[in-house]
């Protein structure tokens, strides 16, 4: 997995880097709720440069779905 969208996970969510896998979700961490999943937007937007859609932004809920919506953007090493 690209070790850039595991940093911004591991940073926004104060998780070690080894729990951040593509099945990470909502689901599996109390920790990602509401808020996070905003400060989790804002961090990607700033570290890969793009804006996402309030479409893409409901969409994204796993590690898995972030990576493919940010190659679905051009980010190649998503």
């Amino acid at each position: 997995m690209a070790q850039a969208v595991v940093e911004v996970f591991s940073e926004v969510l104060g998780l070690p880097q080894e729990k951040i896998t593509d099945e990470f979700s909502p689901a599996t961490s109390p920790l990602w709720d509401s808020l996070q999943s905003m400060n989790l937007v804002l961090a990607l937007e700033d570290s890969y440069g793009v804006k996402f859609s309030t479409k893409e932004i409901a969409s994204m809920q796993s590690v898995g779905v972030v990576r493919q919506v940010l190659r679905s953007k051009g980010v190649s090493d998503a």
